[in-house]
């Protein structure tokens, strides 16, 4: 009602549990770059991905692929329906005054 959402980050890892899933009101999952590293030549994780992505999916859950740092990693990514995905293939970490320099259209932005 206030305008807060929720994600799970590196969901498929650690203190993410598919019990939190139930528990909270959630928004958005974020795959664990450890999923996604390499993905386009892991058979293995490109199920257990396509397995989030379609968990995701069928909760009405926004989902983000973390850690995408290739173009064949993206495209593995899409070919598997994941909508959503961040990573140094499309900016590096920047300060505030970088990341507002770069959406107002300037340079140099994110490194």
């Amino acid at each position: 009602a206030v305008g807060v959402n929720l994600s799970i980050d590196d969901f498929g890892t650690g203190y993410s549990s598919l019990a939190y899933l139930r528990r909270f009101p959630i928004d958005e999952l974020k795959i664990d770059r450890s999923f996604v590293t390499g993905l386009d030549t892991d058979t293995y994780d490109a199920t257990l991905v396509a397995a989030m992505i379609g968990i995701g999916d069928a909760l009405g859950h926004r989902v983000v692929a973390e850690g995408v740092e290739t173009t064949e990693e993206l495209a593995a990514l899409r070919d598997l329906g994941c909508q959503y995905a961040q990573g140094y293939l499309f900016a590096r970490p920047c300060t505030f005054d970088e990341c507002v320099e770069f959406l107002d259209g300037g340079r140099p932005g994110p490194r």
